[in-house]
């Protein structure tokens, strides 16, 4: 199972390093700032869920992850220059990046002992931290805070794997369910631009 989730937290490195080395390029940064991009959106998220949780940071206690991101970040201009439409691929990998950060930060977090709110509250930051640091290093509105639903959807997989887990499902199950369930309200909301009602100003 640890082997389970280990591979996907680094499915989740590699989607994240993607779209941020493609919001680099569309800013037609650097190659130094193009692997600097890719690698705080890759790691930043987990960094802070583990400070927090007061646990060794995931890649300073196995490089793996690291070496991912920055790979990545290295051969994506290679193909990632002949894409039409960068945007596009961008908001997709995030999405998939979205929906394993927040499933397995939040698993990460209830293996420590943290609380269910806790837990679901460190899978979003997992999540999404990345993502925002990514969109304000490249001047970008963070998608965390765009129309579309964004948060929402981390929120509702992160709480279904609690339910699950106390539910005593197959654990492998329920991650790949939650997993599931967060890619497919993100990608729904995208794709019909569902967002949560504005605050009304009295």
């Amino acid at each position: 199972m640890e082997d389970f989730i280990y591979g996907l937290g680094l499915m989740g490195i590699a989607v994240f390093a993607v779209s941020g080395a493609l919001a680099a390029m569309r800013r037609e940064l650097d190659p130094f700032g193009l692997v600097v991009i890719a690698i705080v959106t890759a790691i930043g998220g987990g960094t802070i869920r583990d400070i927090i949780l007061d646990t060794p940071v995931f890649w300073i206690q196995n490089p793996t992850s690291l070496y991912i991101a920055i790979s990545v970040a290295i051969i994506t201009p290679f193909w990632g220059r002949y894409l039409e439409s960068r945007m596009t691929v961008l908001i997709w990998a995030d999405a998939c990046g979205l929906a394993l950060f927040a499933v397995t930060g939040t698993e990460k977090a209830l293996s420590l002992g943290a609380i269910p709110v806790v837990a679901v509250t460190m899978g979003l930051m997992t999540a999404a931290a990345g993502g925002m640091i990514r969109d304000i290093l490249c001047n970008e509105i963070p998608l965390v805070l765009k129309k579309e639903l964004y948060a929402l959807p981390a929120i509702i997989g992160g709480s279904c794997l609690v339910i699950l887990s106390m539910l005593d499902i197959d654990h492998r199950l329920s991650i790949l369910l939650s997993c599931g369930l967060t890619l497919t309200i993100r990608l729904v909301a995208i794709k019909y631009s569902l967002s949560l009602p504005p605050v009304e100003k009295r």
